[in-house]
């Protein structure tokens, strides 16, 4: 099964109430996500997939020059949640 990048067509998620991390839209279905003080969490990723759409966590790590992804979600708000738990 190939994941592909999504189309612009797709929104921007609503996260669940309380999270207190923000989406801010950087590209075709890619996302930056951000805490209240306007620190980087990582990058959100949305894929399609013949099933619907997931979401990939990813975070860019300074030692390899590259992003890392950290797992691929049914649910933007678990994808978030991985960035906001895994630091």
């Amino acid at each position: 099964m190939s994941l592909t990048i999504a189309p612009s067509s797709i929104q921007t998620p609503a996260l669940r109430r309380g999270t207190p991390l923000q989406l801010l839209a950087v590209g075709n279905g890619r996302w930056r996500v951000m805490d209240a003080a306007g620190r980087i969490a990582g990058h959100l990723d949305a894929l399609l997939d013949p099933r619907g759409v997931r979401y990939r966590a990813r975070r860019y790590h300074p030692g390899s020059r590259a992003f890392r992804d950290l797992g691929d979600f049914w649910s933007a708000d678990d994808a978030v949640d991985c960035l906001r738990f895994a630091r």
